[in-house]
């Protein structure tokens, strides 16, 4: 299996921890930061403490730091306000800052590449139809999860929902998210299923 060398977690760590630090100085909100950088939080030791006996391919670090990055860049700004968003807003003619677009993608695409590789390494599926469908599945199961966690924080922090949420008065906002998280998982594995099964080897 092809995984990613010390070298290269200390520096996906040490860029991870810096761009943590960056993002959590003065941000927009820091509420909304917390709630949107806890993932990163909870990842971070995770994944040290996996290290040893459950590594990760070398794909999969790389795609889950560029998905911590998307994570506290939103925090940092709140995702209605990210800079990225609003040039993308006028360079296609858009009507709201897209960079929670972004991020639900990656909610999809990020976890279906997770859930392929623990399904192939510790279940009896094999690569075919059924792998398919069950990582679809359970990438739906985390973004509707995603979503209910956005209500009972609307539900408890009431104002400060307001920036975590990130609806923009989209009423469609929520079938949206979860749309791009099921465009994502797709993606994921017509995508990059190649590259993973090569960087699994023998493994699965």
């Amino acid at each position: 299996m092809v995984t990613a060398s010390r070298n290269e977690l200390w520096l996906l760590l040490g860029m991870t921890l810096l761009v943590l630090a960056l993002t959590g100085y003065k941000p927009f909100d820091l509420t909304t930061w917390f709630l949107e950088v806890f993932p990163v939080l909870v990842a971070i030791p995770l994944l040290a403490a996996t290290r040893r006996g459950f590594p990760l391919t070398r794909l999969l670090y790389w795609l889950i730091f560029v998905h911590a990055l998307i994570l506290m860049v939103g925090g940092h700004y709140t995702y209605a306000r990210v800079p990225l968003g609003f040039w993308m807003q006028d360079w296609f003619d858009l009507g709201r800052n897209h960079y929670d677009r972004i991020g639900h993608v990656a909610q999809g695409l990020v976890p279906a590449m997770i859930t392929r590789e623990i399904l192939l390494r510790r279940s009896p599926l094999v690569r075919g139809k059924w792998l398919f469908f069950l990582v679809l599945c359970v990438c739906m199961f985390v973004s509707v999860f995603y979503e209910f966690i956005e209500w009972w924080t609307a539900l408890i922090a009431e104002g400060a929902s307001i920036e975590f949420l990130g609806t923009q008065g989209d009423v469609w906002d929520t079938h949206w998210d979860m749309f791009l998280a099921l465009c994502g998982a797709l993606l994921a594995q017509v995508l990059l299923s190649r590259v993973h099964d090569r960087q699994l080897g023998s493994v699965a």
